[in-house]
């Protein structure tokens, strides 16, 4: 099977596994680059207003603490990218093109969630065998980002005392 790519024919065989999620495009300025950007770029604001406006109307929903808006989008986008990975897939149904790839799971579910990435990475690592680097990924990405979140909240908090905040 080929598949139609910007810069010639890329055959399942040349390509490593899971291609398409985050896969560099060759790096000239060309008018197909400039097209996997701006697809990538519509797809994430597509995404990004799906994700306010779901999360939004999740959370009206309920009068809780809880974030059910924000595991609603994460559950969902997870579900998307699996889905469209596996369907457009080298072993899919329909076989799609990096275009359609890049736009619907870098794009509109990388500005959805960026769980869902996480998520389809992990499946490919455990889908590999890899135990082991899956482990890792899960629980480097989980305490990693929590000590980021901590650590720019941090921060905010030093900027907004030093201007009387």
């Amino acid at each position: 099977m080929d598949s139609a790519f910007p810069f010639g024919k890329i055959h399942p065989v040349d390509k490593p596994p899971h291609q398409g999620l985050m896969t560099p495009v060759k790096n000239t300025l060309t008018v197909d680059f400039i097209m996997i950007y701006l697809l990538v770029a519509l797809g994430g604001a597509i995404g990004s207003v799906s994700r306010y406006w779901l999360s939004t109307l999740i959370d009206a929903r309920f009068d809780d603490a809880f974030p059910w808006g924000t595991l609603c989008v994460n559950v969902t986008g997870s579900i998307v990218i699996g889905f469209f990975a596996n369907l457009t897939g080298p072993d899919g149904h329909y076989f799609g093109n990096v275009e359609s790839r890049l736009f619907i799971m870098t794009g509109i579910c990388g500005g959805f969630t960026t769980f869902s990435a996480f998520s389809l990475q992990t499946l490919n690592l455990l889908k590999d065998g890899d135990w082991v680097r899956a482990s890792g990924y899960i629980l480097s990405s989980v305490l990693v980002c929590l000590v980021g979140v901590w650590m720019g909240h941090v921060a905010a908090g030093l900027i907004n005392q030093s201007h009387g905040g």
